[in-house]
């Protein structure tokens, strides 16, 4: 969704349409690949313009799945994302040497005759997303041993703290 600059005038618009998941779904695929977003994602936003800034606030609502890193089983992630974005023509910013400074580092820029909503909305979802992705807090994970879910089923395994892959090391310290 791309709105043309010169329509962007100081009273405030709303635009509400429906994002696209593939998109979405490739930049996620890109990294640990730990969610998907199985259904489009509804986008609610009012938007203007202060002189040459120009303003996004809303809400993105949808769900996403995860896959989780301890137990490797699907969850669901509603995901109720406020959007709240301040963008500035990049050629009016006050860039010394062409480099942010410290209190640059908030800045949102756009170039063109053009704003591309849908990387905003894009960008503002993959932020929304947990860096680590859990079914809860609480999850026990696999079994070191014989790999059950322990959150589904008692695992009669002995698992003592020198099981695993840095078991010889504990040992060792022990014995110093």
């Amino acid at each position: 969704m791309k709105i043309a600059i010169d329509q962007i005038v100081e009273t405030p618009k709303a635009l509400h349409y429906l994002e696209d998941a593939d998109p979405l779904n490739a930049e996620l695929r890109k990294g640990a690949g730990d969610y998907d977003v199985p259904q489009a994602l509804a986008v609610d936003l009012d938007y203007y313009r202060a002189g040459l800034d120009v303003y996004f606030g809303g809400r993105v609502h949808g769900a996403a799945r995860g896959h989780c890193a301890r137990c490797l089983d699907e969850f669901a992630v509603p995901l109720d994302v406020p959007v709240s974005v301040v963008l500035t023509p990049r050629n009016a910013a006050d860039l010394e040497g062409g480099e942010l400074g410290d209190g640059d580092l908030g800045l949102s820029f756009y170039e063109g005759e053009e704003i591309d909503v849908t990387a905003l909305v894009r960008e503002q979802t993959l932020l929304a997303l947990p860096s680590r992705a859990l079914c809860s807090e609480s999850c026990r994970g696999l079994c070191p041993r014989c790999g059950v879910n322990r959150n589904t089923t008692v695992c009669t395994c002995d698992t003592e703290p020198g099981d695993g892959p840095l078991g010889a090391l504990r040992t060792l310290v022990r014995r110093s």
